[in-house]
């Protein structure tokens, strides 16, 4: 199973948002880009789709920028990648358009299908708190001031 850059860019984005949460001090999306060395472009998507799905909060203007608008405890890593990941069709006959010809009683069709179920169920045993217990190490290799854990951040 391969995730899309989208949603390693937005598991990222959230990563980053966390670590460096502060109510006074918003981040921004070209900070976010410059800190992993991708696209301002790439970003900006990724965040637009994390605002409307309620896990970041997006504000405009002088003081604007992000932050997240959910605990770190209430972000599940397994329905994030449900939500951003938009095929999940890990081989053709997942997929009713299909073409395969075994696909009416192909028996690979059940195991991998077996193998996505427990590869999502793993993912829905962690939160972002999970992802950013090591916190003071992330700062550091994003080159971020430590700060005080606020909002069911994890440290």
């Amino acid at each position: 199973m391969r995730l899309t850059r989208y949603t390693d860019y937005a598991l990222r984005v959230l990563i980053y948002l966390a670590v460096r949460e502060s109510d006074q001090d918003r981040a921004t999306i070209s900070e976010i880009a410059e800190r992993y060395g991708i696209s301002r472009n790439h970003v900006m998507k990724v965040v637009h789709q994390l605002g409307r799905l309620g896990y970041i909060e997006t504000l405009r203007g002088k003081g604007g920028g992000l932050r997240l608008c959910q605990q770190t405890t209430a972000i599940n890593v397994g329905a994030l990648v449900r939500q951003t990941e938009n095929d999940l069709d890990i081989v053709e006959c997942f997929n009713p358009a299909g073409t395969c010809p075994l696909s009416p009683d192909c028996r690979l069709r059940g195991i991998l299908g077996e193998a996505l179920d427990a590869f999502l169920t793993v993912l829905d045993g962690y939160t972002l708190a999970d992802l950013v217990s090591n916190r003071s190490s992330l700062q550091t290799m994003l080159c971020l001031p430590t700060v005080t854990p606020t909002r069911g951040s994890a440290q």
